[in-house]
């Protein structure tokens, strides 16, 4: 069968994310640096966002997702082209995924601080994000997940739950799909025709990201304030 190889980080937050500083120019000018020539754009709880940049970007592979807050933890769907609800559980959450036609991913199941489904993961799901590249603990997390994935037949896939353009690609997913296609692409993560990459972002991102995000956050406070004067 004659594949395309297509190098995709599926996990990315863009400004349509309260806590993201990646806009739409960004995520595409990042993932094209880092080498990737496909992105899913994964924001919390919120689809549009993505599928607004998916048609605004027809020269490059952009996956529509969300990444869904249910009670167990956080869930990682993509191709779909409607929003699932939050507060659902796991089960629920990926019942639903499945019924708007997308896959569902269990994403950064045991790391600390970021929902992770821990005990939640279970065979209903398709693919198990192996790599974070901002997971905490980073070996042990990849570990954990390599296990469960073995253990419940899924898919291993990767990324970075970017949140600052210049992480873009850390954690990247390689996946040989018939055609360049979101619809390909998904065909070939649930037939397991992918392989996780990925290395640890470096904390001075992290702390650039932080202080940027601090900056924001400043500059908006002093706009409210100028604008009650």
């Amino acid at each position: 069968m004659n594949t395309i190889q297509i190098r995709a980080d599926l996990h990315v937050h863009t400004t349509y994310s309260n806590d993201s500083l990646i806009t739409p120019k960004d995520l595409i000018y990042y993932a094209k640096k880092n080498g990737l020539n496909a992105v899913a754009v994964t924001d919390h709880d919120y689809l549009d966002g993505a599928i607004k940049i998916a048609k605004e970007t027809p020269d490059f592979l952009v996956i529509p997702g969300m990444e869904i807050s249910s009670i167990d933890g956080h869930i990682v769907a993509l191709n779909i082209n409607e929003p699932i609800p939050r507060g659902l559980t796991a089960k629920e959450t990926v019942e639903r995924i499945h019924t708007a036609g997308g896959i569902a991913i269990a994403c950064h199941p045991y790391v600390y601080f970021k929902g992770s489904l821990q005990n939640a993961v279970c065979k209903e799901f398709d693919a198990i994000e192996v790599i974070n590249a901002r997971a905490v603990p980073f070996k042990k997390s990849i570990k954990k997940a390599q296990e469960a994935a073995k253990k419940f037949c899924l898919s291993q896939v990767a990324g970075t739950d970017a949140h600052y353009g210049p992480q873009i690609g850390y954690g990247y997913t390689t996946i040989d799909a018939k055609e360049p296609t979101v619809e390909a692409v998904a065909q070939a993560i649930l037939q397991g025709y992918c392989q996780p990459h990925g290395q640890q972002v470096p904390v001075i991102l992290n702390i650039q990201q932080q202080t940027q995000r601090l900056q924001r956050m400043v500059n908006k406070t002093a706009s409210k304030l100028k604008n009650q004067l």
